[in-house]
């Protein structure tokens, strides 16, 4: 599962996406419109400007933008900013190897043959979706919704 953490990153990106012009947003409106604490919001933040999604400006007309269109910014590059290496057991970690204790044998682990298929699997469809995605899903699902026809008197 991914953390608050990543959930509140995923609003406030989809939040900048949506701002006409790329207009700077600053930290204490994205906190308010999303409702999302603001020291954890400056947190979060930080770490996506340094991870490269994110730019910020200074003064009179500062904020946060996005550093790159919604359509190159991949789940998966969110994900591993805030959360690390994605892998489901920690012996296929690039970034956090340790090998498990129970293990005899890495090589013919079937615990580990298997969670690397899944981890290939899970890699690939969050590198392969984008905010892009992620709005355009929000915003089909939305005009849905709205045209539900109601037949209650």
């Amino acid at each position: 599962m991914i953390s608050k953490k990543t959930i509140y990153a995923f609003k406030a990106l989809i939040h900048l996406a949506g701002i006409p012009d790329a207009q700077p947003v600053l930290i204490a409106d994205l906190a308010r419109d999303e409702e999302i604490p603001k020291k954890f919001l400056e947190f979060i933040l930080l770490s996506l400007r340094k991870g490269g999604l994110l730019q910020s400006r200074v003064g009179k007309g500062g904020g946060y933008t996005l550093a790159l269109p919604p359509s190159k910014i991949t789940l998966g590059s969110v994900v591993r900013i805030l959360e690390g290496d994605i892998a489901p057991v920690q012996c296929l970690s690039t970034t956090n190897y340790a090998r498990c204790e129970e293990c005899r044998d890495e090589a013919t682990c079937g615990i580990r043959l298997t969670m690397a298929d899944v981890n290939v699997a899970l890699s690939g469809v969050l590198d392969s979706l984008t905010l892009a995605d992620m709005l355009e899903r929000s915003e089909t699902a939305r005009l849905k919704k709205q045209n539900v026809v109601d037949f209650s008197i």
